[in-house]
């Protein structure tokens, strides 16, 4: 039966010493998903800690400086999830943290699978979700020749088997197991309609945008001709990666003038 190998193979090969699984502080778990997103565990554990030690609650968080915020955050990447989860915790605040799919959609940066990911971490609610190693899972045992499979497909299996009692086991169990399916086996996930390649980093406007806020983080103040000419990647992307910066407040513009141009600063 599917279900008890699932739970049997998690019993014997599961990550139970992840930080975040032993807690289900909605802001601790709020902290792990953001981390997470197209980022592996190896990469974020260190983060996390470091993170909760020095943000430790949401209103220390929402208390902190944008540039405190994104130096801590440096070397995990997409730079934005960081603001997101600043921008999270100045609405919550003070507040009672919500457990609603609708509320948790209306938070800064939470998408649908972050607010369901929320709902059965945080408060163990049995909802339906999807995510690269879930999809795994279903793919490599129900649909093992088939291309092009849905998530409609998917999500209908996920439910049927969904372990209602322990929903957040379960869904740990299957995140762990697709994990190791994928060294194993490959990637399934491109069987899936529901899949999307991730774009090459290095070249790419990605890579011109974390470089922005990294030389931000180590020097607070920069002109934008100092910025060019410390890039590394492509710096025919500066221009709309600095627009965009702009424009998303990752970056501000210095009130103060001062000889030699505008300068910049987190």
């Amino acid at each position: 039966m599917f279900e008890r190998y699932i739970k049997k193979w998690y019993r014997n090969y599961g990550r139970h010493d992840l930080p975040w699984r032993k807690t289900a502080d909605p802001y601790r778990i709020l902290v792990s998903e953001l981390m997470l997103q197209q980022t592996q565990v190896e990469r974020v554990i260190p983060k996390y800690l470091a993170f909760l030690e020095q943000f430790p609650s949401i209103s220390v968080l929402a208390k902190a400086k944008q540039y405190q915020v994104m130096m801590l955050w440096q070397g995990l990447g997409y730079n934005r999830r960081a603001k997101y989860l600043h921008q999270c915790a100045q609405k919550l605040a003070g507040k009672p943290f919500p457990n609603s799919l609708a509320e948790l959609e209306k938070l800064p940066g939470i998408g649908p699978y972050t607010a369901t990911a929320i709902r059965a971490f945080s408060y163990n609610l049995p909802v339906t979700m999807i995510e690269t190693n879930i999809r795994t899972v279903f793919l490599y045992h129900f649909f093992p020749n088939k291309s092009k499979v849905s998530d409609r497909q998917l999500l209908k299996l996920i439910n049927a088997t969904l372990d209602r009692k322990s929903p957040r086991e379960w869904y740990w169990a299957l995140m762990d197991y697709g994990s190791v399916l994928k060294k194993l086996t490959g990637n399934h996930g491109r069987r899936s309609t529901g899949y999307t390649k991730q774009s090459k980093f290095v070249g790419s406007p990605r890579q011109v945008r974390g470089e922005i806020i990294r030389l931000l983080t180590q020097e607070s103040l920069l002109t934008k001709d100092e910025l060019l000419a410390k890039i590394t990647g492509d710096k025919k992307h500066f221009a709309v990666a600095f627009l965009q910066l702009e424009k998303e407040g990752m970056i501000q513009h210095d009130k103060k003038v001062q000889a030699g141009g505008a300068r910049w600063h987190l």
